[in-house]
Formats: structure tokens, sequence, C-alpha cells
């Protein structure tokens, strides 16, 4: 059985740094990409980020280019997400998701497998 378990979540303030990890378990994850989604209060999950499994190809979302850097180490089967200058809009429950190639991380319904996701709160 596929796990996703977030963690590194908690309360910043605005224009704090803070890193998000997921480490996946329960089967092997080769070609396999992975990334982050989040889901503000009262608002549709969206795509934040996105990384192949061999790391070579990354994607973000508009708003987080230049701010957030996804990464993940293949011997761990982990995935992080670095997120600098954080905003207060950016409070939201942020979710790992695993997908088969790199295209089914960058939409919902692409994803395969899901974390229960991890809260970050962003304070001005």
């Amino acid at each position: 059985q596929v796990q996703l378990v977030e963690s590194g979540g908690g309360l910043v303030q605005a224009g704090d740094s803070l890193t998000l990890s997921c480490a996946a378990s329960g089967r092997t994850f080769s070609n396999y990409g992975m990334g982050w989604f989040r889901q503000a209060p009262g608002k549709e999950r969206e795509f934040v980020a996105g990384i192949s499994w061999t790391g070579i190809r990354t994607y973000y979302a508009d708003s987080v280019k230049g701010r957030f850097t996804i990464s993940r180490d293949n011997a761990k089967n982990t995935v992080y997400l670095k997120m600098n200058s954080l905003k207060p809009e950016e409070t939201a429950v942020y979710y790992c998701a695993v997908a088969y190639g790199i295209s089914g991380v960058l939409t919902l319904d692409g994803v395969n497998y899901w974390g229960k996701g991890t809260l970050v709160t962003v304070s001005s």
C-alpha cells in the first residue's frame, strides 16, 4: 500500500522560509513524477510544483516561480519543497502527489497517489 507522509508545515510570518518534505513508501517509484499541490480555505486544490523521476525536469506554478524550489532524493523516496518569501495568501494545506511520468503530477486528474497534507499558515 502506497503511503505519502508530508512533514514540515507550520506557522510562519510573511517573508519567512519553510521546507516541506514528503516520504513515499509502498512500491518502487521508478519513472514516477512527484509534486506538490495546495488548497487554501474555500478554494480549489491547485498545482504548485512538480519534478520528474530524474530530477532534471521541474515545473512551477507562475505564482511561485523564483521563490519555491522542488527537489527529490530517490534513495530516500522523498520530495522536498523549499518555500521562500512566503505570503499570507499562501496559507493552505500542502499535499504531496505522485504520478507515473512527470505529466501526471501537473494536474489534479493525473495524480495516482496523494498524501494527507500538511498545513502551512503564513501570518501577516
